[in-house]
């Protein structure tokens, strides 16, 4: 297939799931025009990109987060290292799917370079799930939507703020919100009825190596995820939790990448990072994953 059938592919998509898409400049619904953009009722126009992905952003963002970055979390999640989180929240879709409809919608909000929302549908796949999933994937950084819409072109990619949302009400079965940071306002007004938001947030353990070795005899070398549950649980009726534990021994390659890619190393000394991307070592993963309903709905 080539460049051109690849992008023409990825507009059809846009344009089958318009209705799903607000303005972030006005609010009104929008469509897509010619298969080149998608345009609000008013003429606000968002240009879909090379790579298939749309710029939702109503102002230009500047973050941290380079295509470095990106292409060293690709690399981590690629070894395996997510893999027995994202098999829990499969199986949680799973056994929360609704037989209703068509098709089931799941958002990654705070989708980074796609490998999450990628992993998590491959998996409902191959688990013969009755419905057809569409994954959307939003984030700030647009490098990390670039390499997401190349790498997996058979979902929706925006570059899209989480506090100014490019998504209608009651658009999502799923939200899915992993290792980022949330807006449970925004969340609530996407959210189906009856739909689940799954946030994944850090165990007092996870990377307990790397925190140690950057923040010695410092606060920021232990960490509690405390005041995050109960901020969670404020936006929900219905609030169930996981704790995720295990170790994953990495190689010197793979610990360049863990250390390129996690916040933690931006505020550790470079003597510290210099010696530590040379060693192999075994890394505790430790993960909470929240699952909340929205308030006065029906669980299952």
């Amino acid at each position: 297939m080539s460049k051109n059938e690849k992008l023409l592919q990825k507009a059809k998509l846009l344009s089958i799931h318009e209705q799903m898409f607000k303005c972030t400049i006005c609010g009104c619904s929008m469509k897509v025009e010619r298969l080149a953009s998608v345009v609000c009722e008013k003429g606000h126009c968002y240009d879909i990109s090379k790579q298939g992905h749309v710029n939702l952003l109503s102002h230009a963002v500047t973050t941290k987060y380079d295509k470095a970055l990106f292409e060293s979390r690709k690399r981590i999640n690629n070894s395996g290292f997510f893999d027995p989180m994202m098999e829990r929240i499969t199986d949680r879709i799973l056994q929360a799917e609704k037989s209703e409809g068509t098709e089931l919608k799941i958002l990654d909000a705070g989708c980074g370079e796609g490998s999450h929302l990628t992993g998590i549908t491959n998996k409902l796949g191959k688990r013969q799930l009755e419905q057809n999933v569409l994954g959307v994937g939003m984030d700030i950084a647009k490098e990390g939507i670039m390499m997401a819409a190349r790498n997996a072109p058979g979902h929706i990619w925006c570059t899209a703020d989480l506090a100014n949302s490019p998504f209608a009400d009651k658009q999502f079965d799923f939200i899915m919100n992993i290792l980022s940071p949330s807006n449970y306002a925004e969340f609530g007004r996407m959210l189906a009825d009856d739909g689940m938001v799954v946030k994944v947030i850090p165990g007092s353990g996870y990377l307990q190596e790397l925190r140690e070795m950057f923040y010695r005899q410092t606060s920021r070398a232990s960490y509690s995820n405390d005041s995050t549950m109960k901020l969670f649980g404020r936006h929900f009726d219905r609030m169930d939790s996981e704790r995720i534990q295990y170790r994953v021994d990495l190689d010197s390659g793979q610990m360049r990448h863990l250390i390129h890619m996690t916040p933690l190393s931006w505020g550790g000394s470079p003597e510290v990072i210099g010696q530590t991307l040379n060693e192999e070592m075994g890394i505790t993963v430790d993960l909470t994953v929240l699952y909340g309903w929205k308030k006065n709905q029906r669980f299952w």
